[in-house]
């Protein structure tokens, strides 16, 4: 159904769209070849939210050469009335003659509806070209829309025998620096970095995003959040005084830890415990997918990160694996206390390995994960 010139200028659009991978959120990354004749008359890619979509920077390069050509986006286009005007009008209007997109969109609003509309005007529309690629580029928008909470990504750091920390808690460095800075890359595609009130009074943390010279690119700053039931967090933790926001998610409604926390880019939102005293984790999942949270990056002790696991709410884990040994009274990457038998095993899928400077970046998935 499609052919390799095809295949061409959509993996061309898809190159483009990841051009957006650090300032389009809450949005999609998305991008936009448009050809006739077999040349590329316009081309372009949604570069920061409320601006316009990748169609329309990719419409304003072609002008008049938009007539008669045809479109290759990556995701379905718009056809709804949100902070821009909807794309399809704009390419109906250009007068293309050729849709063709990677994938449907996955919001309820658009839903094939941007292609029926298309198609209603005349205009040959298409999907399916290179969709799994183009899922892959935007695997939070995709969850969230499915299922209404972010895609997590658990991040880890051990050594050979898997271990975070020794066991008085000291951690600094397991890791090389080419891993730790290849960590802020994936900080830096984050709408959120969640961790545990234990992290933040063991570490006082600043989950920020720090890429500097060659590594340096335009980015937003992702929101801080905090798992903290009992609202144990210090006034004088040292992100609460940080640029951008930090939200602590607790159940606890003391009048006077809150007040202690008070400033500008701090907020409290209470949550239900469950029956254990500790947050509901599937709760505070669709509380930042309510947020608009796409790809919510954990960097957690073993008790958060094992709860995830647990729960079923870790989609990818990425391990960087350190070549030395910390001995068996060293603490563990997850805390799974109910773990006793061999057929209690969680299995993993391991999608990538590959060398980051002296340490290896190991990205899995759970290999039979439950439902959503």
């Amino acid at each position: 159904m499609f052919t390799a010139e095809d295949h061409q200028y959509m993996a061309r659009a898809l190159r483009l769209a990841a051009r957006g991978l650090y300032t389009t959120d809450p949005n999609p990354r998305v991008g936009c070849v448009l050809v006739r004749g077999g040349q590329i008359v316009g081309e372009g890619w949604h570069e920061r939210a409320g601006e316009g979509h990748a169609e329309i920077h990719a419409l304003r390069q072609a002008g008049e050469r938009a007539a008669g050509a045809a479109a290759y986006v990556t995701l379905e286009p718009c056809c709804h009335h949100g902070r821009t005007p909807p794309c399809s009008q704009a390419l109906i209007s250009a007068g293309v003659s050729r849709v063709v997109a990677a994938m449907l969109d996955p919001n309820p609003l658009v839903a094939g509806n941007g292609l029926a509309e298309l198609q209603a005007a005349g205009v040959a529309a298409d999907s399916g070209l290179l969709a799994s690629e183009a899922e892959q580029l935007n695997p939070g928008f995709v969850m969230r829309m499915r299922h209404g909470r972010p895609w997590v990504r658990c991040k880890l750091a051990m050594s050979l025998d898997g271990r975070t920390a020794m066991q008085n808690g000291e951690s600094r460095w397991i890791t090389g620096e080419a891993a730790r800075r290849d960590v802020h890359h994936l900080r830096a595609r984050s709408s959120a970095i969640i961790t545990g009130i234990g992290t933040v009074l063991a570490d006082d943390p600043s989950l920020t995003v720090r890429l500097e010279g060659e590594d340096a690119v335009p980015l937003l700053l992702p929101l801080r959040v905090i798992i903290d039931s009992q609202l144990r967090i210090p006034p004088t933790a040292r992100l609460l005084d940080l640029p951008g926001e930090t939200l602590i998610l607790t159940g606890s409604v003391d009048a006077n830890r809150l007040a202690q926390l008070a400033r500008p880019g701090v907020s409290v939102e209470p949550l239900p415990l469950n029956a254990g005293g500790r947050l509901d984790l599937g709760a505070v999942m669709q509380y930042l997918g309510g947020r608009g949270v796409n790809e919510l990056h954990v960097e957690a002790g073993a008790v958060l990160c094992g709860a995830l696991l647990a729960d079923g709410l870790i989609d990818e884990l990425v391990i960087y694996l350190a070549p030395h040994l910390m001995g068996d009274a060293a603490r563990g990457l997850f805390s799974l206390p109910g773990l006793q038998h061999m057929t209690q095993r969680i299995g993993l899928s391991i999608q990538d390995v590959r060398a980051v400077g002296r340490d290896l970046r190991i990205t899995a998935r759970l290999a039979d994960p439950p439902g959503p």
